[in-house]
């Protein structure tokens, strides 16, 4: 047992949760680790988010503040937590509305997180169990093997947000960004933490219990209507157009990226607006890659048809 362990804020983003939040709370509440905070931003639910969240902040064993959210979406929901002043710790954790956290979650990821120097950014992922609305067992997110890095963050996002813990250096990272307009704050996390030079640990063991259900504003991406759905979307121009948010973002504040990321970044960009040869040679010279061999068809496909 750690004597005065570090704090944690956990950031809890909520929207109409009534259904799924006892789970998640409770389980959060129920972690090994005992110095945490839970920060449930409410963005302008109508059912009874709200009245749970006040009953909570007296029946928890842990403290639970309650913030009004920006109103705007989920990721502007975290992004604009993380720039609140007032959520001060030593790590900080996304949690989404509708999991189950394994208890000893925090535990596992704080353990990875503190072997990082203090000014350098770190952040700990890991895969999930996919549970249905009724709590059972229906499957594993895919598992990743490939090392994290700034060529993986451009094209492809390895870290649940539900799953996100990350040190004091890589919030104030995402403070000094202050990018409003993103695809999603868990890739955005990933791409400025690798881009920076930060640490990122993957974990293989499921620290998530990860709800799949009708409402799910980002599913697992693990069955086929699933791949077939991210196939429609290349061929629409969607992958294209997260990737062209992303450069702009990094573009303006690309003094926060290493060197050689930053050349990674050119190198990307000169290629996708290229023509065919040019573009599948800087495509494989810039060292962008995926976790997978179909995830690496994927790619070779968007290249060669200019969706990338």
């Amino acid at each position: 047992m750690i004597n005065n362990p570090p704090s944690v804020a956990v950031i809890l983003c909520c929207y109409n949760s009534e259904k799924f939040l006892q789970e998640q709370i409770q389980s959060i509440d129920n972690q090994t680790w005992s110095n945490l905070t839970i920060w449930a931003s409410d963005d302008g639910s109508y059912d009874k988010t709200h009245e749970l969240l006040q009953h909570y902040q007296k029946s928890l064993k842990k403290q639970l503040i309650i913030l009004e959210g920006p109103q705007k979406g989920y990721a502007a929901n975290f992004i604009s937590s993380l720039g609140d002043s007032n959520i001060q710790a030593d790590y900080f954790a996304y949690a989404d509305q509708d999991d189950i956290w394994e208890q000893d979650k925090l535990t596992r990821a704080i353990s990875k997180l503190s072997s990082v120097e203090k000014n350098i950014p770190a952040i700990y992922c890991s895969r999930t169990s996919l549970i249905n609305e009724n709590g059972q067992c229906i499957g594993l997110s895919p598992l990743f093997q490939k090392a994290p890095s700034f060529a993986n963050a451009l094209v492809q996002n390895i870290g649940g947000g539900n799953t996100m813990v990350f040190n004091k250096a890589a919030r104030e990272l995402l403070r000094a960004a202050n990018k409003k307009s993103i695809v999603s704050h868990d890739w955005w996390t990933y791409i400025l933490v690798a881009g920076a030079g930060g640490s990122v640990f993957y974990d293989t063991y499921p620290s998530v219990q990860y709800r799949q259900h009708n409402n799910n504003l980002v599913g697992a991406n693990s069955s086929w209507l699933a791949r077939l759905s991210r196939i429609f979307t290349l061929l629409k121009g969607g992958f294209r157009t997260w990737n062209t948010i992303h450069i702009q973002a990094l573009n303006e504040i690309k003094e926060l990226l290493t060197p050689e990321n930053q050349q990674i970044l050119k190198q990307f960009c000169n290629a996708r607006d290229n023509w065919l040869i040019p573009r599948l040679f800087g495509m494989w010279k810039c060292g962008v890659y995926r976790q997978t061999i179909a995830g690496n068809i994927g790619l070779i496909v968007a290249t060669l048809l200019k969706k990338i």
